[in-house]
């Protein structure tokens, strides 16, 4: 039994030596190629390629949430809504009506919630249109955003960044449009996240 108390032991020092060590690429994160234009003027882009039934988003959604009310002023966080199949565009859909309406956040916390723990599946228009309603947002208005011209562009330059970023899972995170992090932990995602960006400022000055 000590045996194997000490083995645990040896086990935690490894992985604690493992998660505060700096990040390296091809371990923690990986490089685009190609590298993508990024659109966030001088700040650092940060790109979450998300959907709201993952459960691996979900886990991640309050750690980078609270990372976002401190992360540095250099930087811009962006949330992608990732469309794999048909029934997950209502939800893109969602994310980029109440972007239009000004307050993209505002359902973020509960739409996760609703996927993740009351397990209520949000594939259809009506049964959005309900949720909306029910938490204040004005559900004409919201239709009209959720079927605009303009949302439909925005749906389309989704799946296309799917592409150009070969995006195969959630989350996903893309750091100055060069940078790829994913399959990790929350916290050790977060960790890795303050690597790559520091890592992209220090490249940037070089420049």
């Amino acid at each position: 039994m000590k045996l194997l108390q000490r083995l645990f032991a040896v086990a935690l020092l490894v992985l604690s030596a493992q998660a505060l060590a700096e990040a390296q690429l091809g371990r923690d994160y990986k490089e685009l190629s190609p590298g993508q234009p990024t659109r966030s003027g001088d700040k650092i882009e940060v790109l979450e390629f998300f959907f709201y039934g993952c459960s691996h988003c979900y886990h991640l959604h309050p750690q980078l949430s609270a990372w976002e009310k401190k992360m540095p002023k250099d930087v811009d966080l962006q949330y992608v809504p990732v469309i794999f199949r048909d029934s997950w565009e209502p939800m893109a859909r969602t994310f980029y009506a109440m972007e239009a309406l000004g307050q993209p956040l505002r359902l973020h916390d509960e739409l996760f919630s609703a996927w993740n723990v009351s397990n209520i599946v949000l594939d259809k228009e009506a049964d959005i249109l309900d949720f909306v309603a029910q938490r204040g947002i004005d559900r004409a208005k919201f239709s009209a955003a959720y079927n605009s011209f303009a949302l439909s562009s925005k749906i389309n330059r989704s799946k296309q960044m799917l592409q150009d970023y070969g995006i195969r899972g959630t989350p996903t995170l893309v750091v100055g449009g060069k940078y790829v992090i994913t399959g990790l932990t929350p916290e050790v995602t977060i960790q890795v996240l303050n690597d790559v960006i520091a890592k992209v400022r220090k490249e940037r000055s070089k420049h």
